[in-house]
């Protein structure tokens, strides 16, 4: 299946069926009287977050989406009926914005989410409803309601707990697929991943999501590369391992490089908690292995991890880190939510 986190999508609710002019007409009754009836309620159109996806493919593929029109009313003040809903199956982590893109309509993060993009227009009255002491035989009806309709933008942000970080090359998938049971592509030229990647990880009996992103390089803000795009499925975590090549020219430089991709993107990025690793170790030698973990040092302000996904050296060490990371910042959102306590003025 293609990984898709973008789409947009042309929506329309139904419209209201028209009201019915009616008289009833049978044998021995000579005042029958009006009796059409009212027409039936269009559709609406339904967002709703479902469990089982990952991606936006289905929207690939169809673009428009229309309610079912309400049905028009009927002599024997008959009531048409009203037209199916449509609804739209998302996965969990999707914004639905407005056609300018920018305009947050709803942001879908817990499965059973629900909310009513399109209204279905209402149903027009029968003449029976125009019946008065005056107007005995009203000859008016109302038409439906019109339904209605926008362009809107599905954007998917998945929603995991930890996320990684680095240049191309910089063993991100190879630590994904050491620590978790995914299997994204592994090759030795840059841009291997073209598309995020999700896995479980389990480390001393806790678990937690981690994401994998295509790798940034100089100017990605401005769609060097693959664009900094992809940096949108890192904001919802709660922590960042940034991973740095130890077998690079120079470590420091390459993890200034992405963190000025980083606090350009902006939207809060920035200032998620973040762990440094070097990677790649087992390829170096102990002079240059000191030399690089140094100039990462200088360059992070914090002492880096080291850490090899080949060997399994400093794995579980990172692992730890972000296991602890993750439940220090669940529970100070746990405390600020909490509501304050009662206390007499």
């Amino acid at each position: 299946m293609k990984f898709l986190d973008q789409a947009k999508i042309f929506i329309r609710s139904g419209d209201g069926g028209a009201g019915c002019v009616s008289f009833r007409r049978e044998k021995y009754i000579e005042f029958g009287g009006p009796d059409g009836g009212d027409g039936g309620r269009g559709g609406d159109v339904w967002a709703e977050c479902v469990e089982g996806l990952n991606t936006l493919i289905d929207y690939r593929y169809q673009q428009h989406f229309k309610a079912q029109k309400g049905v028009h009313g009927m002599g024997r003040n008959r009531t048409g009926a009203s037209g199916d809903d449509v609804v739209l199956k998302l996965p969990a982590g999707t914004q639905i914005l407005d056609e300018d893109g920018e305009t947050v309509i709803a942001d879908l993060t817990e499965i059973g989410q629900r909310i009513r993009l399109a209204r279905g227009g209402n149903g027009g009255f029968g003449n029976a409803h125009f019946v008065s002491s005056t107007n005995r035989a009203p000859r008016r009806a109302n038409s439906g309601q019109d339904g209605e309709e926008r362009w809107i933008w599905l954007r998917l942000k998945l929603i995991a707990d930890a996320g990684l970080v680095g240049l191309p090359n910089a063993g991100k998938s190879t630590f994904l697929a050491t620590v978790t049971a995914a299997k994204p592509k592994i090759a030795d030229y840059p841009f291997t991943t073209l598309h995020p990647g999700l896995g479980v990880v389990r480390i001393d009996g806790r678990e937690f999501v981690l994401a994998d992103i295509p790798g940034l390089i100089e100017g990605a803000h401005e769609g060097v590369g693959l664009g900094d795009r992809f940096l949108a499925h890192v904001e919802r975590c709660r922590v960042i391992l940034h991973l740095v090549e130890g077998t690079s020219e120079h470590a420091g430089k390459a993890y200034k490089t992405v963190r000025e991709e980083i606090e350009a993107y902006e939207h809060g990025l920035a200032d998620k908690p973040e762990i440094v690793a070097l990677s790649k170790t087992d390829a170096l030698d102990p002079d240059t292995l000191k030399k690089q973990r140094d100039r990462l040092r200088r360059a992070c302000g914090k002492n880096p991890l080291l850490l090899s996904s080949a060997t399994g050296a400093g794995v579980t060490e990172a692992l730890r880190a972000l296991s602890g990371t993750i439940e220090e910042t669940r529970g100070d959102a746990i405390r600020s939510e909490k509501p304050a306590t009662w206390s007499p003025v």
